[in-house]
């Protein structure tokens, strides 16, 4: 497993490099072909996992992936939880912290797929400028991707739910489908082992929108973790 690990971990950072530079150009001259890049990286690392560590995942929930414009809220465990949107999603753009996009090559790809960075020291303006660059994503039928803990957390650890995905939910007034997952099980946050096993992605039943911002956040918060426990008893069994 130590051996499987490292060989991930070599091939990642060699073909996250390597795409990344060899399409930078394209992408900056044909936007669109940013997304190309993201789904050929996710591809290459999904496809990796399952050669090297034999890490393989599934999807729950068909019916409730959008299509179009809509928010989804996902739980967040792990760095997998970045790649496999590329591949389930038609236009999904990222809420992230903007750290990111400061990282050569790789943040500048995130510029390119019209990433929504946050500056977490700017406090309201922030969150000001959040909804105003996801009113414009949404306008363009993207499926705008938030992780609400904001950072990774354990397996069956709860981090608190920050209000960013409540203000979007109702500054958008769109649906929004939480997310379930169990990838830190396999893939954990700041791990260096990658423990073989199937990881699992459930999209659970949208809420409408509507709803008062202090009944909607327990709620959502409520749903995505009943079914990430249950994803995690799941995989013990």
């Amino acid at each position: 497993m130590i051996l499987r690990s490292a060989l991930f971990n070599i091939a990642f950072w060699f073909f996250t490099f390597l795409i990344g530079t060899l399409g930078l150009p394209f992408s900056i001259l044909y936007r669109p072909w940013a997304l190309h890049v993201a789904r050929l990286w996710a591809v290459m690392t999904l496809g990796c996992l399952r050669v090297l560590c034999n890490i393989r995942y599934e999807v729950r929930g068909h019916e409730h992936i959008p299509d179009g414009t809509a928010l989804i809220a996902s739980k967040h465990q792990s760095a997998w939880d970045t790649v496999v949107f590329w591949l389930i999603l038609r236009k999904p753009v990222f809420v992230l912290k903007r750290e990111l996009i400061y990282i050569p090559v790789f943040g500048w790809q995130l510029l390119l797929l019209k990433s929504i960075s946050i500056d977490r020291k700017a406090g309201a303006s922030a969150m000001k400028r959040m909804l105003r660059e996801a009113s414009a994503r949404a306008g363009d039928n993207n499926t705008i991707i938030i992780f609400p803990e904001g950072t990774r957390s354990a397996p069956g650890a709860t981090s608190v739910y920050h209000p960013g995905v409540a203000a979007l939910y109702q500054n958008l007034k769109l649906p929004v489908v939480p997310v379930a997952l169990n990838s830190g099980l396999h893939w954990s946050k700041n791990a260096f082992i990658k423990k073989p096993g199937v990881i699992t992605i459930e999209f659970l039943p949208p809420i409408p929108p509507g709803m008062k911002g202090r009944d909607f956040l327990p709620l959502l918060q409520t749903r995505i973790e009943e079914a990430s426990r249950a994803l995690i008893a799941a995989d013990a069994t």
